[in-house]
């Protein structure tokens, strides 16, 4: 079996319990001339990562002898399998001297016996310790003193949400993670649909995973064969889910989720001349909102809370602050009142605002918008399906570069549009802002994703943008005009 040797100084390990003498003075003359002794608090230690946090083992020691010299007894402490002699042990050396006790946690312990040892998990294993007392100018002391330990191998660090119920699907390369609060103990709220789910502790691959064990729990799957039971969600809520991997528990509890705390925002500005512009609520993130603008006039701007009302607003972090500085701060009051200024040499030209209000969290993205230059309407409604190759173009405005229309027959079915037609299918989409919307014939909201932009992914920090496939559902066929203006993010399909 393959030794690894490592130095740690008991200095750099505070969760390691460390006891140390009531005896401050180190010039005392005699410590005395009882010899030096290591005595462990258990002989067999049976390692559980249940009890990860506790004590695992205590090595204590007297403190040897100095001979009356005055000089400082040093330790050193040393762990390996029995019967190595101890030509590659794991070494733990002490640089305060007045130490007289080791007592790893069960994580801690585990953890050096399977990485720095080598033992194997599941192991039981003899292990021999040596402490070594120095004096400067003695021959060193030598203590000794033997036990057995059973390791264990640690559940994973990571795990996901995988299924149709989840926001993310099926795919198992964009699996929603969990956020791990402890060993084996995992959280994660947010919106669930009606649907199954189950755990994977990899992202992209389904194996292993945690599944239903036919009574709510959980039970460990590596193989294709095994069953492959689900959990079930009957009714689309926010919840909470918690995984405890060490118990096989998993519970699911409704909750109110946790809202913005406003839901409306107004673009305020000399662009707006001082009014309130609302702006859009995302509709996959309400904490996230939007607006598309051509600005003429640039200059200072900044987010209201409610309409007419200058307090409780959302500010630049500092006074005439670039569009290009990201960092946003909340004023309750009045004052203070930094905004952002938008230069001359900058107006003239159309940008793409997101806010998000998540406290502690704000931000401010503002991008520069340049229109696409052609724009498909794709799906079983459109004249050519889903061909996207050949699929129907649009006419774009002469006096509005963000606006396309088009006229023509639909046939019931689906329809989303295409702004580059990328072959992959992960190009620039505008799409309907959930499944199987149906048309108005009044201007109603598109969802924006440009699947290949890291850009429009970093704005959803839950959600991936390569699974979304939101489309309007045409139930009546007919002769139709589509008018979709892609700045404002709107788009009109009416029966004619």
């Amino acid at each position: 079996m393959k030794l690894n040797h490592k130095f740690l100084a008991l200095a750099l390990l505070p969760a390691m319990v460390l006891g140390a003498c009531s005896d401050n003075d180190y010039t005392e003359l005699d410590k005395g001339e009882a010899p030096l002794a290591l005595t462990a608090t258990k002989t067999n230690v049976v390692l559980d990562e249940r009890d990860h946090a506790l004590e695992a083992i205590a090595l204590e020691w007297t403190t040897g002898t100095n001979q009356g010299t005055g000089n400082r007894i040093s330790y050193t402490l040393e762990i390996a399998e029995s019967g190595t002699a101890f030509i590659d042990s794991y070494v733990i050396k002490d640089h305060d001297q007045q130490v007289y006790k080791w007592a790893p946690t069960v994580d801690q312990l585990n953890h050096i016996l399977c990485q720095s040892i080598g033992i194997l998990p599941g192991e039981t294993v003899s292990l021999d310790a040596r402490l070594t007392a120095s004096v400067e100018g003695l021959d060193d002391q030598v203590a000794q003193v033997s036990f057995t330990a059973t390791t264990y191998k640690p559940v994973t660090e990571t795990l996901y949400l995988i299924g149709d119920a989840t926001p993310n699907g099926w795919s198992a390369d964009d699996a929603t993670a969990m956020t791990r609060t402890t060993n084996g103990v995992f959280t994660w709220t947010g919106n669930l649909s009606a649907g199954n789910l189950k755990f994977i502790t990899n992202l992209g691959s389904f194996l292993p995973s945690y599944n239903n064990n036919g009574r709510g729990g959980l039970v460990y799957r590596t193989d294709d064969g095994e069953p492959d039971e689900q959990f079930a969600i009957s009714e689309a809520h926010c919840y909470k889910v918690d995984v405890d991997l060490l118990n096989l528990t998993v519970n699911f509890t409704m909750t109110e989720g946790i809202e913005p705390p406003y839901s409306t925002i107004y673009l305020v500005g000399n662009e707006t001349d001082w009014n309130f512009r609302q702006m859009n609520q995302d509709p996959l993130d309400p904490f996230l909102f939007r607006i598309g603008v051509f600005f003429v006039k640039g200059g200072e701007f900044k987010f209201g809370t409610s309409e007419g009302s200058w307090e409780n607003m959302y500010k630049a972090p500092r006074e005439n602050a670039p569009y290009t500085d990201r960092e946003v701060q909340f004023i309750k009051g009045f004052d203070p009142d930094p905004k952002w200024f938008l230069q001359p040499g900058e107006t003239n030209l159309a940008y793409k605002i997101c806010l998000d209000i998540r406290p502690g969290a704000e931000r401010m993205i503002m991008n520069l918008y340049t229109p696409y230059t052609e724009m498909y309407l794709v799906g079983d409604a459109t004249p050519n399906g889903w061909d996207l190759g050949n699929a129907t173009p649009m006419t774009q405005s002469t006096s509005d570069p963000n606006i396309f229309t088009w006229s023509g027959y639909l046939n019931t079915g689906e329809l989303k549009f295409s702004a580059d037609r990328q072959s992959d299918w992960n190009g620039a989409w505008f799409m309907a802002t959930g499944e199987n919307e149906s048309p108005t014939g009044v201007p109603q909201r598109v969802l924006f994703i440009n699947k290949s932009d890291n850009a429009c992914q970093e704005q959803y920090k839950d959600i991936s943008v390569g699974s979304l496939d939101f489309k309007w559902r045409v139930t009546e066929a007919g002769n139709y005009t589509i008018t979709l203006n892609q700045l404002l993010e709107e788009v009109t399909i009416a029966r004619n």
